[in-house]
């Protein structure tokens, strides 16, 4: 019987594999940008990798939707992307992330992207409809469940999402009291998020303290994170500030703007866009308990 390890490295190439053929598939077109940068997104609660004065991008997003602004319509990239103190059982400082952006489309066509990305990966890898990870079965047929931010609030939190955006303990809660609950039995789609947390997504045009941002959950785990891009340049410049300030209120230094991403942002369509965490996605199909599982080198190993 081979290894543990080298059946979750062949599983990973397929996971690999079958996310190309959905995205040639349906159109798509595989791009390759920069992974070292002069600027990456102005964002708070990440903390950038140095590389000889640049940074090591957190995710390709910048420069992805530079490339919607030249009229190129939909397109998806897997990359290496980095993200400095994050390490444990589902997080690495050097992770693989799935993005992919479409002119036109809305966080609403991600949702149905994301489940249909979920059952072709599936069927190529034969594990038919329930997947079973660390002893619970998932019914992996569409339609996933969805829930809004606030009712998940109200059903697992300890308090609404009203009072623990006031006392600041929405990421507490969140992480602790709600996140673990999440996709049990049925994948899981939590969305319209307050809009303090979704600083590069659009508003709800009928409700503007919220966001068009949704998050994808399995057994717990957050696989990814889509919203429905914001066009505006002012009002992202005046978001990053923002993002900005977070951080010096925090003692952490703030990040450059990113103009050229501003300038092309005013030509840019509408368009919906979405980040997914493919190391975590092939912990799920390989019943792994822990990131480490499924990477060729953890980090403790170089």
């Amino acid at each position: 019987m081979e290894p543990r390890h080298l059946r979750n490295l062949k599983t990973r190439s397929l996971v690999i594999h079958f996310i190309r053929d959905f995205f040639t598939c349906n159109n798509f077109l595989e791009v390759e940008t920069p992974i070292r940068c002069p600027v990456i997104i102005p964002e708070a609660h990440i903390d950038p990798v140095m590389s000889d004065a640049q940074y090591l991008q957190a995710s390709p997003e910048l420069c992805m939707k530079r490339l919607l602004s030249q009229n190129v319509q939909k397109i998806f990239q897997i990359c290496k992307c980095f993200r400095k103190n994050e390490q444990g059982p589902r997080h690495l400082p050097e992770l693989t992330l799935l993005e992919w952006y479409a002119a036109g489309a809305t966080y609403l066509d991600l949702m149905d992207h994301c489940q249909a990305l979920v059952g072709h990966i599936a069927a190529g890898l034969g594990t038919g409809s329930i997947l079973v990870y660390q002893g619970v079965s998932i019914d992996l047929n569409a339609p996933f469940d969805r829930i809004t931010v606030a009712d998940a609030f109200d059903a697992h939190g300890s308090k609404s999402l009203a009072l623990a955006l006031e006392d600041g303990s929405y990421d507490e809660i969140m992480g602790f009291e709600i996140e673990p609950f999440l996709g049990i039995k049925r994948p899981c789609i939590l969305y319209d998020y307050p809009a303090p947390m979704a600083a590069l997504a659009k508003l709800k045009p009928d409700d503007n303290t919220l966001a068009q941002r949704f998050e994808l959950y399995a057994a717990g785990i957050e696989l990814a994170n889509g919203f429905t891009e914001l066009t505006d340049p002012v009002l992202q410049r005046q978001r990053f500030l923002v993002e900005n300030q977070i951080r010096s209120d925090r003692g952490q230094p703030g990040l450059p703007m990113p103009e050229k991403f501003l300038a092309d942002l005013a030509t840019m369509p509408d368009a919906a866009g979405i980040a997914l965490g493919v190391d975590r996605l092939v912990m799920l199909f390989c019943d792994a308990a822990t990131i480490d599982q499924v990477v060729a080198f953890p980090p403790e190993a170089l």
